[in-house]
C-alpha cells in the first residue's frame, strides 16, 4: 500500500480520537455539541478516504450520510433542543475533568494493547483503524458513565456510534444497505431521545438524570 494512504488514514483516525478527548474535556453543552459536529466531520473525511484507498464508491455515500446527518443536522437539532429547554449551563460530571482525561488515556492504551496484537495478520490500515475505533467507542462509554446531563449522554452515544462506523469502514467497508439502515436507526433513536428529553424536562424541570433516581426512590 502507498505509504501516503496509510499515513492519511492513521492521521484521520487519530484526529477522531483527539476529537473524542475534546468532547470529554468540554464543560458546557454548546461547546460539547459543536465538538460532536467536528467529531462526525472527521469521521466523514476518514470514511471518504477509505472509499478512495479501497476503491469502494459506496463508502462515498456513507461519508455523505455521515456529513449531512451526523455532522450537520443532528448537532443543530440538539442545539435547538438545548435552547428550547433553556440549558445554557455547565455539564455536571461524576468525576473531575482531569480524572476523566486520565481514564480516557488509559482506555486508549488498553485498546492499542488489546487490538494491535490480535489484528497483527491483517492489513496495516485496517489494523490501526480498528484499534483507534475501539478507543473512540470506549471514550464514548466513559463519557456516558461520567456525565449526568441527559443531552451530554446523547452526544456521548453518538460519538460511540461514530467509532463503530470507523471500524466498519476500515474493515473493507460496509454494504451500503447496512449503512443506510444504521443511519436511519440512529436518526430514529435521536428522535425518540429528543421526545424523551422534553418529557423529562416537563416532569422534573431538569434533564439531570439524578432526578430519575430520586423519583424511583420516592416510588419505593
Amino acid at each position: 500500500m502507498n505509504p501516503l494512504s496509510y499515513d492519511v488514514a492513521k492521521l484521520l483516525a487519530g484526529l477522531l480520537v483527539l476529537a473524542s478527548f475534546l468532547m470529554l474535556y468540554q464543560v458546557r453543552l454548546s461547546a460539547l455539541l459543536n465538538m460532536l459536529g467536528v467529531h462526525a466531520f472527521i469521521l466523514a473525511l476518514a470514511v471518504a478516504w477509505q472509499a478512495t484507498i479501497q476503491h469502494a464508491p459506496e463508502l462515498y455515500i456513507t461519508a455523505l450520510i455521515t456529513l449531512v446527518f451526523k455532522a450537520l443536522l443532528i448537532p443543530a437539532a440538539l442545539q435547538r433542543i438545548v435552547t428550547r429547554l433553556g440549558l445554557h449551563r455547565e455539564i455536571e460530571a461524576i468525576t473531575g475533568i482531569g480524572l476523566s482525561m486520565l481514564a480516557g488515556i488509559a482506555l486508549v492504551a488498553l485498546s492499542l494493547e488489546v487490538m494491535l496484537p490480535v489484528t497483527a495478520h491483517i492489513d496495516p490500515v485496517t489494523r490501526e483503524d480498528i484499534a483507534l475505533a475501539l478507543s473512540v467507542v470506549l471514550i464514548g462509554l466513559l463519557m456516558m458513565v461520567t456525565r449526568r446531563n441527559a443531552v451530554s449522554q446523547v452526544a456521548a452515544f453518538l460519538s460511540l456510534e461514530n467509532g463503530i462506523d470507523l471500524a466498519a469502514a476500515g474493515a473493507e467497508g460496509m454494504p451500503l444497505v447496512v449503512e443506510i439502515s444504521v443511519a436511519f436507526s440512529a436518526l430514529m433513536a435521536f428522535l425518540v431521545i429528543g421526545i424523551f428529553l422534553f418529557r423529562i424536562r416537563e416532569r422534573f424541570d431538569t434533564v439531570d438524570i439524578r432526578a430519575l433516581d430520586e423519583f424511583r426512590g420516592d416510588r419505593r
